[in-house]
């Protein structure tokens, strides 16, 4: 007599899972926060004062600030340049959805060191960009690129972009091309037509690549280091500092526990702007 085919429970297929987040996510965690709650760098005295250090003095406060500001902007532009990419996406032919989607992925494909190193070369006074202005006659002098707010912002994007674009291909595979067709032919026009119906039922995909993009772009030390070249100060490269240089380990992990906080303060304002997003499915 055939019997059932007998399926391992719920419970036995997320055990190997939750274990793996205990002592890998939840573990580390716990230590850092045990860390940072010590008031001296010998860790013999149990205090908050590594928190009031922080958030007493102004130039600490300036670099949580440049670095959730540096996230804003990546998220920004990731979302300007990665919407219309991966709208082309889905109205391209077939053949062709391969090859875009190749050269989507492609800087996913290869070290966060190699593309940085890449951007470097980019941005510097003899690089891509001021050649090819100087050859133009367009300056006359090779502009500062790297070392800049603005090349540190540029070159995470381009970074970063597969994280933005990739969520908002699926939200507007799942979407329903009738409605948009229905609303032009409502007379709503192109614009009115993605502000009221594409990008509401975006929003989704919208919001999970904006998480990814912000959180990946505030924590990005490789990048900021060597495109900011030190110069421009962000919150992993104050934590470098103070651990590393400095020997000042209650310090950094109160200064890690501080940016975990405001990320999850981002994460928590994103989601509440979803709720309130029509088509937004809260899971």
């Amino acid at each position: 007599m055939a019997t059932a085919p007998r399926f391992a429970p719920p419970l036995g297929l997320a055990l190997p899972l939750g274990i793996f987040f205990l002592f890998f996510v939840f573990a580390p965690m716990l230590l850092l926060g045990w860390i940072s709650l010590h008031n001296d760098q010998g860790m013999t005295q149990f205090g908050i004062a590594q928190y009031a250090k922080f958030l007493g003095d102004g130039f600490n406060l300036g670099v949580l600030g440049s670095t959730l500001w540096l996230g804003l902007k990546v998220t920004a532009l990731t979302l300007l340049i990665g919407f219309p990419l991966a709208y082309l996406y889905t109205q391209a032919p077939a053949r062709w959805q391969g090859l875009l989607m190749l050269l989507i992925v492609l800087p996913l494909l290869t070290s966060s060191v190699v593309r940085t190193f890449a951007w470097v070369v980019i941005l510097g006074r003899q690089g891509i960009v001021n050649t090819a202005l100087l050859d133009l006659g367009l300056i006359a002098e090779p502009l500062k690129l790297l070392y800049t707010p603005g090349g540190v912002t540029v070159a995470l994007a381009q970074i970063e972009l597969p994280l933005m674009v990739l969520p908002l291909i699926t939200s507007l595979m799942n979407t329903d091309a009738n409605l948009r067709q229905a609303s032009l032919a409502l007379g709503a026009g192109h614009w009115r037509t993605f502000w009221q119906v594409t990008l509401p039922l975006t929003m989704p995909g919208l919001l999970a690549g904006a998480l990814l993009v912000f959180a990946s772009s505030i924590s990005a030390f490789v990048t900021q280091t060597l495109v900011g070249g030190g110069q421009q100060m962000f919150m992993p490269y104050y934590m470098y500092q103070q651990a590393i240089q400095a020997n000042n380990y209650p310090f950094a992990a109160a200064i890690a526990m501080l940016l975990l906080a405001s990320v999850l303060a981002v994460v928590v304002a994103i989601n509440a702007v979803g709720r309130r997003s029509r088509g937004f499915v809260h899971a």
